[in-house]
Protein backbone atom coordinates (compact mmCIF):
# COMPACT_ATOMS: atom_id res chain seq x y z
CA UNK A 1 0.00 0.00 0.00
CA UNK A 2 2.88 2.33 0.84
CA UNK A 3 3.96 2.61 -3.06
CA UNK A 4 0.65 3.67 -4.27
CA UNK A 5 0.23 6.28 -1.38
CA UNK A 6 3.84 7.62 -2.71
CA UNK A 7 3.09 7.51 -6.23
CA UNK A 8 -0.08 9.48 -5.58
CA UNK A 9 1.91 11.96 -3.51
CA UNK A 10 4.46 12.39 -5.17
CA UNK A 11 3.15 13.55 -8.32
CA UNK A 12 0.28 15.94 -6.16
CA UNK A 13 3.08 17.46 -4.57
CA UNK A 14 4.76 17.71 -8.68
CA UNK A 15 1.31 19.12 -9.65
CA UNK A 16 1.52 21.88 -7.13
CA UNK A 17 4.40 23.05 -7.64
CA UNK A 18 3.53 23.31 -10.98
CA UNK A 19 0.26 25.13 -9.91
CA UNK A 20 -1.35 22.33 -12.49
CA UNK A 21 -4.79 22.34 -11.24
CA UNK A 22 -6.35 19.61 -13.30
CA UNK A 23 -3.12 17.02 -12.92
CA UNK A 24 -3.32 18.59 -8.96
CA UNK A 25 -6.93 17.17 -8.55
CA UNK A 26 -6.54 14.17 -10.20
CA UNK A 27 -3.78 13.01 -7.97
CA UNK A 28 -5.02 14.11 -5.17
CA UNK A 29 -8.59 12.08 -5.86
CA UNK A 30 -6.24 9.25 -5.82
CA UNK A 31 -4.47 9.72 -2.77
CA UNK A 32 -7.49 10.52 -1.12
CA UNK A 33 -9.15 6.69 -1.58
CA UNK A 34 -6.26 5.31 0.62
CA UNK A 35 -6.81 5.55 4.42
CA UNK A 36 -6.87 9.32 5.64
CA UNK A 37 -4.89 7.88 8.47
CA UNK A 38 -1.73 6.40 6.42
CA UNK A 39 -1.53 9.04 4.09
CA UNK A 40 -1.97 11.72 7.23
CA UNK A 41 0.68 10.12 8.94
CA UNK A 42 3.28 9.56 6.05
CA UNK A 43 2.76 13.36 4.63
CA UNK A 44 2.81 14.74 8.78
CA UNK A 45 6.20 12.76 9.19
CA UNK A 46 7.60 14.54 6.01
CA UNK A 47 6.14 18.23 7.38
CA UNK A 48 7.54 17.27 10.59
CA UNK A 49 11.10 16.17 8.91
CA UNK A 50 11.16 19.22 6.59
CA UNK A 51 10.11 22.12 9.46
CA UNK A 52 12.90 20.14 11.72
CA UNK A 53 15.52 21.33 9.10
CA UNK A 54 14.12 24.07 8.36
CA UNK A 55 13.98 25.15 12.23
CA UNK A 56 16.72 23.27 14.03
CA UNK A 57 16.56 24.81 16.90
CA UNK A 58 13.16 25.01 17.17
CA UNK A 59 9.72 26.65 16.00
CA UNK A 60 8.11 29.33 17.93
CA UNK A 61 4.76 30.55 17.21
CA UNK A 62 6.10 33.29 14.34
CA UNK A 63 7.49 30.42 12.53
CA UNK A 64 4.11 28.70 12.70
CA UNK A 65 2.28 31.93 11.42
CA UNK A 66 4.76 32.55 8.95
CA UNK A 67 4.14 29.22 7.41
CA UNK A 68 0.93 29.00 7.19
CA UNK A 69 0.42 32.34 6.28
CA UNK A 70 2.64 31.63 3.02
CA UNK A 71 1.04 28.20 2.66
CA UNK A 72 -2.42 29.34 2.14
CA UNK A 73 -1.50 32.83 0.11
CA UNK A 74 0.88 30.69 -2.48
CA UNK A 75 -2.44 28.31 -2.76
CA UNK A 76 -4.49 30.98 -3.12
CA UNK A 77 -2.57 32.08 -6.27
CA UNK A 78 -4.10 29.78 -8.00
CA UNK A 79 -6.64 27.38 -6.25
CA UNK A 80 -10.17 29.12 -5.29
CA UNK A 81 -10.69 26.37 -2.10
CA UNK A 82 -7.97 26.61 0.43
CA UNK A 83 -9.19 26.04 4.49
CA UNK A 84 -6.43 28.09 6.68
CA UNK A 85 -8.31 26.01 9.92
CA UNK A 86 -7.11 22.72 8.14
CA UNK A 87 -3.57 23.88 6.97
CA UNK A 88 -3.11 24.77 10.71
CA UNK A 89 -4.89 21.67 12.25
CA UNK A 90 -2.79 19.49 9.97
CA UNK A 91 0.55 21.54 10.74
CA UNK A 92 -0.28 21.02 14.54
CA UNK A 93 -0.54 17.30 13.87
CA UNK A 94 2.60 16.99 12.01
CA UNK A 95 3.87 18.61 15.13
CA UNK A 96 2.50 16.43 17.68
CA UNK A 97 1.01 19.66 19.73
CA UNK A 98 -2.86 18.45 18.24
CA UNK A 99 -4.77 15.52 18.53
CA UNK A 100 -7.84 15.66 16.98
CA UNK A 101 -11.72 15.60 19.46
CA UNK A 102 -13.14 12.57 18.48
CA UNK A 103 -16.27 14.92 19.23
CA UNK A 104 -15.89 17.14 16.28
CA UNK A 105 -16.45 15.51 12.64
CA UNK A 106 -13.61 14.26 10.82
CA UNK A 107 -12.57 16.27 7.75
CA UNK A 108 -13.15 14.47 4.73
CA UNK A 109 -10.03 13.02 3.32
CA UNK A 110 -10.14 14.63 -0.04
CA UNK A 111 -10.10 18.06 2.02
CA UNK A 112 -7.25 16.61 3.94
CA UNK A 113 -5.30 15.24 1.85
CA UNK A 114 -5.68 18.67 -0.61
CA UNK A 115 -4.34 20.85 2.23
CA UNK A 116 -1.56 17.97 3.47
CA UNK A 117 0.09 18.16 -0.13
CA UNK A 118 -0.08 22.18 -0.16
CA UNK A 119 2.04 22.17 2.92
CA UNK A 120 4.06 19.33 1.58
CA UNK A 121 4.74 21.08 -1.37
CA UNK A 122 5.25 24.57 0.24
CA UNK A 123 8.27 23.03 3.01
CA UNK A 124 9.70 20.25 0.18
CA UNK A 125 11.11 20.79 -3.07
CA UNK A 126 9.38 18.82 -5.41
CA UNK A 127 12.35 17.21 -6.61
CA UNK A 128 13.67 15.96 -3.55
CA UNK A 129 10.27 14.96 -2.29
CA UNK A 130 11.42 11.47 -2.87
CA UNK A 131 13.82 11.05 -0.72
CA UNK A 132 11.94 12.76 2.11
CA UNK A 133 9.12 10.11 1.55
CA UNK A 134 11.34 7.60 1.75
CA UNK A 135 13.17 8.88 5.10
CA UNK A 136 9.27 9.33 6.29
CA UNK A 137 8.29 5.56 5.04
CA UNK A 138 11.36 4.03 6.56
CA UNK A 139 10.61 6.12 10.17
CA UNK A 140 7.11 5.27 10.50
CA UNK A 141 8.13 1.00 9.26
CA UNK A 142 10.77 1.16 12.14
CA UNK A 143 8.27 2.93 14.81
CA UNK A 144 6.37 0.30 13.82
CA UNK A 145 7.94 -2.68 14.79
Amino acid sequence: MARPIADAAADAVEAAAERDREAFDTAVGRLAGFDVAQVGLLLGTVVRHALEERHPDGLDSDDVRDTLTAVVSRALEWLDTVDPQVVLLLLAGALGVHEPDPDDPPVKADVSARHAVLLVAHLVDAGGFATRLERAARELAQNAE
